[in-house]
């Protein structure tokens, strides 16, 4: 297996994004939701688990010209979708704790605008994973107090107490999220799985004012879109754009929209840009704006090149 993990831009500003909750599929972030739908174009097999995007890409490398140049690729390609990090493993929980061991990327030391990246093989595994800490492994978080106790500081040291102890003590969870990681367990996921029709919403942090101010947040829908277009092999002729009034200040304004039509499918999303900005330039908004709605109303099969 060939599992590839991708840091999502959502918890950048996370101290420690190990520390996090279980990530819910059903409440992703439109960075998160574009990230995944993003990475559906180098394998089917994607997923979210916890703070990441995962994917699984050994069937796939053939496709791509191989494993260098898949990584490759990926590196240069995923910093464009705000991307900070990649790692690669034999297992999915272990490219998610190599990906919890990479630093920010540094802008000056990468001419390439390639993302930090970490990896490691089939070969390496066990001790790559043995000298991680505890806290790169979620499954450990419960029962750090206990852990340190016993001496435990890194997952090698966890994995080397006794399999029936740690049963009894820990539950079976601790046990097997140790044996997915080293390959002992077979992972199993949900599939990410594009919708059958594009419609994407994004909440504003504050309320915004004037029309103009909606096309930022557009951009990010916009994003979206392409990659499900590119994913489903169509292009959209025509979209709409719905905003959402703030309840509080909106008295009887109505919620607004405007619709986008083009002569011939498309996937270039600057036009679509241009053609909202120029939309919105003469909008005037009834009352400030908390959320937007994008949804395609019209697409087609779009031919290009393989």
């Amino acid at each position: 297996m060939l599992w590839i993990a991708l840091r999502l831009p959502a918890l950048n500003d996370d101290p420690d994004p190990a520390c996090t909750s279980p990530h819910d599929p059903h409440a992703l972030s439109p960075e998160q939701q574009a990230l995944s739908w993003w990475a559906l174009q180098f394998s089917p097999r994607v997923c979210t688990v916890e703070e990441a995007v995962l994917l699984e890409a050994e069937d796939c490398l053939r496709l791509f010209g191989g494993k260098r140049a898949l990584l490759q690729r990926l590196r240069r390609e995923c910093a464009s979708e705000g991307c900070t990090g990649l790692a690669v493993a034999p297992t999915s929980l272990a490219a998610l704790a190599l990906l919890r061991q990479l630093n920010p990327p540094d802008a000056s030391s990468d001419g390439e605008n390639l993302v930090p990246a970490a990896s490691c093989t089939e070969r390496s595994l066990t001790s790559v994973l043995d000298g991680l800490p505890l806290v790169r492994l979620s499954a450990t978080h419960p029962h750090w107090p206990t852990l340190e106790r016993l001496g435990c500081r890194t997952l090698g040291q966890v994995r080397a107490l006794p399999r029936g102890g740690m049963s009894r003590r820990f539950g079976d969870g601790l046990l097997g999220a140790l044996d997915r990681a080293y390959g002992l367990r077979p992972e199993t996921y949900a599939w990410i799985v594009l919708p059958e029709q594009f419609s994407a919403r994004l909440e504003f942090n504050g309320r915004i004012e004037v029309a103009e101010g909606l096309i930022f947040g557009a951009r990010r829908l916009l994003s979206q879109l392409a990659s499900w277009l590119q994913v489903r092999q169509r292009g959209v002729t025509a979209i709409e754009l719905h905003w959402e009034h703030d309840l509080v200040r909106r008295s009887d304004a109505c919620n607004g929209s405007i619709s986008l039509s083009t002569a011939e499918a498309t996937r270039d999303m600057q036009h679509l840009t241009r053609l909202l900005g120029e939309n919105l330039s003469r909008t005037v908004l009834t009352a400030p704006v908390i959320a937007i709605r994008l949804e395609a109303t019209q697409t087609e099969p779009l031919a290009t090149q393989s």
